[in-house]
């Protein structure tokens, strides 16, 4: 094994989204805003789905599970960001470093395996009405959320363990902007192959794992969907997984490009842009899509809002 890196390194420099001073400001503002939007979107729908007994439901309470994992992975990013568009040194230290990573392994993992339970939840709803409450019973929904957070701290574990194991040595300067595995692979001089086949083994069985039940659920739930007789009937149908299918879209599609692009084409900067699409915007975004798409959310929202106004 490896010399112990604590000896070697006690902090790391993170080098950022860019190193344009004229930008820094700029940014700062931009992704405050965003994170703002994020807080109060992912917090309003856990506190909106918590006080609405009409939106009980399993499929809303993999949301708020979903909500929550979008507010936390937003916030082990964001801060350290902002604080960084300002700082002169933007320095955080071995431990934070390796807090940093493990938990942004844990919510992105259970992003994408809660992601995988909505389309299954999906699939009984439409596909197997009659069964629905039997089968998606309180119990297993909270068995499902139980698993996917075991998987994420599991995965993150051994990743973490993993990598801290290396020795730092030549540079503890991170390109990037927080504290993500490859670029920190990238940092070491130990040998990484243990390291490389550990997260290709924990990723492919998670992220492809959750992508083909996400594909198949759909295969399922579109036919059933075209074999509905009346065209209103098919359109209500469908709506049920819409705003589901939009976010699955966004998160998957930039997993996609990051990980399935030519190895020629890869850049460290096209690498920043898509972190910070799923790691900062996409927990943005996923509350105002099941929000502004979603009839039943609407009209809790309306009831919450009037009982306020007549409370006040």
């Amino acid at each position: 094994m490896e010399k112990g890196n604590h000896s070697e390194v006690t902090e790391f420099i993170l080098s950022g989204l860019t190193d344009r001073p004229e930008l820094q400001v700029p940014l700062f503002g931009v992704f405050l805003l965003i994170y703002g939007i994020t807080l109060v979107g992912n917090g309003g729908m856990i506190l909106l789905i918590t006080i609405d007994p009409g939106l009980h439901t399993p499929m809303y309470f993999f949301l708020s599970n979903l909500s929550f994992c979008d507010l936390c992975y937003s916030t082990i990013i964001s801060p350290k960001m902002l604080l960084n568009f300002l700082a002169k040194r933007k320095s955080i230290s071995y431990i934070a470093c390796a807090v940093q990573m493990n938990l942004s392994v844990v919510f992105t993992d259970v992003e994408c395996l809660l992601l995988a339970l909505m389309a299954y939840d999906r699939y009984v709803a439409i596909c197997n009405p009659l069964l629905y409450t039997v089968t998606m019973s309180r119990q297993l929904c909270n068995q499902l959320v139980a698993l996917v957070y075991t998987v994420g701290l599991v995965d993150s574990m051994i990743n973490t363990f993993f990598i801290f194991r290396l020795s730092f040595c030549s540079s503890n300067i991170i390109n990037h902007f927080f504290c993500d595995i490859p670029p920190l692979l990238a940092l070491s001089c130990s040998d990484t192959h243990i390291n490389e086949i550990v997260i290709f083994a924990f990723t492919s069985c998670i992220t492809v794992g959750s992508f083909v039940t996400v594909l198949l659920s759909y295969v399922y739930i579109i036919s059933t969907i075209l074999q509905i007789r009346s065209a209103e009937g098919r359109r209500k149908a469908f709506s049920t997984c819409s705003f589901h299918l939009t976010a699955v879209a966004l998160y998957f599609g930039t997993l996609l490009f990051m990980y399935l692009r030519p190895t020629s084409s890869y850049s460290m900067d096209t690498d920043k842009v898509a972190t910070v699409f799923y790691t900062v915007v996409i927990p943005m975004l996923n509350p105002l899509i099941y929000s502004l798409r979603n009839t039943e959310v609407k009209n809790a929202l309306r009831k919450a809002m009037n009982k306020f106004l007549t409370n006040s």
